[in-house]
């Protein structure tokens, strides 16, 4: 299963509304940083179907500014 992580940078003053905008995503785990204007967006998929799924709604939310992949590997299945 893929597991990503991405650093989030939310369009200005955007931050709080993006990350429950990305929480609301099953396959997403969010965490800001408390220092800067950045999310830490971790994805779970079961799929390489699922993945492109995801990252299409990914891209399409208008609240983030950039999204950089910090990590990422695919798990195999048991």
């Amino acid at each position: 299963m893929p597991i990503k992580s991405y650093l989030v940078h939310p369009q200005e003053g955007k931050k709080m509304h993006l990350a429950n905008v990305l929480s609301e995503i099953e396959q997403c785990e969010v965490l800001p940083a408390e220092n800067k204007e950045v999310l830490i967006l971790v994805t779970e998929t079961y799929s390489k179907q699922e993945e492109e799924v995801l990252k299409e709604k990914l891209d399409s939310i208008n609240e983030v500014k950039l999204m950089a992949l910090v990590s990422g590997f695919d798990t195999p299945k048991k």
